[in-house]
């Protein structure tokens, strides 16, 4: 039997994992959000993914140079902090699956973003990409009651988040691509815990305690730190070490199925427009990145 087999069986076991995870976080949100406000299950996802890696936060902070700090500390709140408020605000209104097509556009606005502000090259299979990606975004967000939006701005949210993503995947690359990728998360994770925390007390969530759904959707939101941010992303560092950047961001493409497939079971109706809008998008993707 060829000894190379196996490792490139785990790093699409770790794929496969890693769609199931970021797949799994809409519907968590929406089972978060039964008993608690968008505001309070962002702050919990945060929270809880802080703590889980504070003991590596602690252990790497000292090696880290002072004048990197501000620098982390934003990419916390791009990659993290602000897309999962306006991820859970948008769910307010917006099926989950809808949520996780949306998601989609990260790698194109990743793209954009390179080219407008970071004078990335953008030749012309990624120009025919985006125009392909943002031509399913126009149909999904103009389809109306297919896609039962309550409210358009609610879809903005989501687009915000991704333009979140991607100016922090640009602004790492840029100016901290000498740190650690697992470091830098950890890092920027924790510094997140006391503005996460304080906006979880500020918003009555203590006093919430003992109503009826409390402890299932604290739990469903704290998973969702625990396991679609803290453990994910090493995951995802882990992966992107092995099998190399490349193969690591075609996890975009599994993340919408997951995303469908737990709507679906959630009652959540599934149209053939949200099909044909996924499957543009994700041709975009492919023609951006190929």
């Amino acid at each position: 039997m060829d000894k190379t087999h196996p490792r490139p069986l785990l790093n699409w076991g770790i794929f496969v994992i890693l769609s199931v995870i970021w797949g799994s976080s809409f519907i968590l949100m929406k089972e978060g959000m039964k008993s608690l406000n968008a505001w309070q299950v962002a702050s919990i996802r945060i929270f809880s993914a802080g703590m889980v890696l504070l003991p590596f936060t602690i252990s790497k902070l000292r090696t880290i140079p002072r004048k990197d700090l501000p620098q982390i500390f934003l990419s916390g709140m791009l990659g993290t902090f602000i897309p999962a408020y306006l991820f859970c605000l948008a769910e307010t209104k917006l099926d989950s699956g809808v949520a996780g097509i949306l998601n989609a556009l990260t790698p194109l606005f990743t793209i954009v973003i390179g080219a407008l502000f970071f004078s990335s090259k953008l030749p012309l299979n990624k120009w025919i990409g985006v125009l392909v990606g943002f031509t399913g975004l126009a149909m999904l967000v103009t389809a109306g009651r297919d896609v039962r939006f309550s409210n358009m701005g609610y879809a903005t949210y989501i687009i915000i988040a991704t333009i979140c993503y991607g100016l922090n995947v640009n602004m790492v690359n840029r100016y901290l691509k000498h740190i650690p990728s697992l470091m830098l998360a950890s890092v920027a994770f924790g510094l997140l815990i006391i503005p996460s925390g304080l906006i979880l007390l500020t918003t009555g969530y203590t006093g919430q305690a003992g109503t009826a759904g409390y402890w299932y959707s604290t739990g469903a939101s704290a998973v969702l730190g625990i396991f679609g941010t803290a453990v994910a992303s090493v995951l995802f560092y882990m992966l992107m070490k092995r099998a190399g950047p490349l193969f690591a961001s075609m996890v975009t493409y599994g993340i919408p199925f997951v995303a469908l497939f737990w709507g679906s079971f959630a009652g959540e109706v599934i149209s053939m427009v949200q099909i044909a809008c996924l499957v543009l998008i994700l041709v975009g993707v492919y023609l951006a990145n190929k």
